[in-house]
């Protein structure tokens, strides 16, 4: 028998693939082990949350090979756009894919992916670790993100490794982590260019045929032409509805290169990452996007920017003599981004908002605008907007924090959304009088802002106390259940 719960159910499809995809690696052996975070949700959820403490060392600090999985980890080999410059230089440097399993609950291949875990062939100097910082943040961004509704990788554990690292954007020396995270796919649309760069277009399409069947079933019976546009048009979809609901959520990403971007549409590899404190088109995450390339308005455009070079992967499959037909077709593709984006955006808008949907696109966008241009007008702190929107305060009283709804612009959208009959739906209304009652009367809303992310780290750095990460995962987690976000 082995020690793992009989509904763990265990995949080895990557694995599969021919040489040429990734590389066979040993993790770091690290000199403690001492487990910080465990996602007892997500355990349970695949059949892992029987583990003792003793098998969760074994499986998630030494990567002793999970029962049925894998036989060995593998690091990714990808190229990517960094800022808008290629690099042939990448890969996976600092993690591998340990295993794969199937969720019990809907059927969808789910990946364990490694960060922290140690050098790889793609390591370019680095010493392969996490800062234990570094993992509190990933935790908390993945929990946060998840509680809101966006579609994200999971935080599934980390441990302290009980390594020094010295690290030039933290006071060094600093703890060591070893972090492994859940998700439906870790195909980077890197590793799509890294195979046209290359010029293994048998790769590429291997790669294609693969994604296809792994992630969009749907497309498999296409020939050899019809699947490069379908496959194409599918990622495009869940792209735009990733970028919108960053924007609804209020998050910037920071570094939206093309190795930090997969196929199926989730956020992953978190590194300078924010949520905004009000509304602020140029808000950046990280301090070295001195252009605000990747600022908070700019990621639409980012993630389009992205699509354009996967699409210019898949284009290096073209026929010949068939380059002009090609061409029209992937830009008809291209071309539709603008409206998913919108109409993905609207839609998580006024989801957000309690409100419903008004029927006519324009009707919709425009009450949209004048939202967002009261939040800039008045300086509203964002998430404070959504949480007495959806809650109903409209005007002030005593119990909100927002006199600027008062004011001309937020008049102006109030009678917008009664002009074109925006009321609450039935849904916000039993949140409302169900378990969303306690949340919504508290006074303010569940935050991740800069300042609370120092101020959780803090009594881990002096004191090693893990009270306030705890409270704050848990908090977060219930803010989720209210609207039927997490599990």
């Amino acid at each position: 028998m082995p020690p793992v719960s009989s509904h763990f159910q265990p995949r080895q499809d990557y694995s599969d693939l021919p040489a040429g995809f990734s590389d066979a690696v040993r993790p770091a052996e690290f000199p403690e082990t001492k487990l910080r975070y465990w996602n007892d949700r997500w355990a349970n959820r695949v059949g892992l949350g029987e583990l003792t403490n003793e098998e969760r060392v074994n499986y998630f600090a030494r990567f002793k090979t999970l029962p049925g999985a894998q036989p060995s980890p593998l690091a990714m080999r990808y190229h990517g756009h960094q800022f808008r410059h290629y690099n042939s230089q990448l890969g996976d440097g600092r993690g591998f894919l340990y295993a794969q399993c199937t969720d019990p609950v809907d059927r969808r291949l789910l990946d364990f992916g490694t960060k922290g875990s140690g050098t790889t062939p793609y390591s370019r100097a680095g010493d392969g670790r996490l800062t234990l910082k570094g993992a509190v943040r990933e935790a908390l961004a993945t929990e946060m993100l998840e509680a809101l509704g966006v579609g994200t990788s999971k935080t599934f554990s980390f441990f302290e490794t009980g390594e020094a690292l010295h690290r030039g954007d933290e006071p060094s020396p600093t703890r060591a982590a070893v972090l492994t995270r859940l998700s439906y796919g870790h195909i980077r649309f890197g590793t799509f260019q890294r195979f046209a760069a290359v010029g293994e277009s048998e790769n590429l399409r291997k790669l294609l045929r693969y994604s296809a069947a792994t992630y969009f079933p749907e497309l498999v019976e296409l020939d050899e032409v019809e699947i490069v546009f379908a496959f194409q048009s599918e990622v495009m979809r869940r792209a735009a509805d990733l970028a919108a609901s960053w924007m609804i959520a209020g998050f910037v990403h920071g570094v939206l290169n093309t190795d930090n971007m997969n196929i199926t549409g989730e956020s992953f590899d978190y590194g300078p990452w924010r949520f905004l404190p009000h509304y602020d088109p140029g808000f950046t995450a990280a301090y070295f996007d001195h252009e605000g390339l990747y600022s908070y308005a700019r990621q639409p455009e980012a993630v389009y920017w992205n699509l354009d070079q996967i699409a210019r992967a898949l284009f290096t499959l073209v026929p010949e003599g068939e380059e002009q037909v090609w061409q029209k077709r992937m830009t008809d593709v291209l071309e539709k981004y603008p409206e998913l984006f919108k109409a993905a955006l609207t839609k998580r808008f006024f989801a957000r908002l309690g409100m419903t949907e008004p029927s006519n696109i324009l009707e919709g966008e425009t009450i949209f605008t004048q939202a967002f241009t009261a939040m800039g007008e008045t300086g509203l702190p964002f998430e404070m907007f959504f949480y007495d929107l959806y809650a109903g305060r409209r005007g002030v009283d005593s119990k909100s924090h927002v006199a600027a709804f008062t004011t001309p612009a937020f008049v102006e959208f109030f009678s917008q959304c009664e002009q074109f009959g925006s009321r609450g739906t039935a849904e916000a209304k039993a949140v409302l009088a169900g378990a969303g009652r306690e949340y919504y009367t508290r006074g303010r809303p569940e935050t991740m802002l800069i300042d609370e992310v120092e101020s959780i780290w803090d009594p881990i750095a002096i004191n090693d106390d893990w009270s306030v990460f705890n409270r704050k995962i848990e908090s977060v987690r219930e803010r989720g259940r209210i609207h039927g976000f997490g599990i």
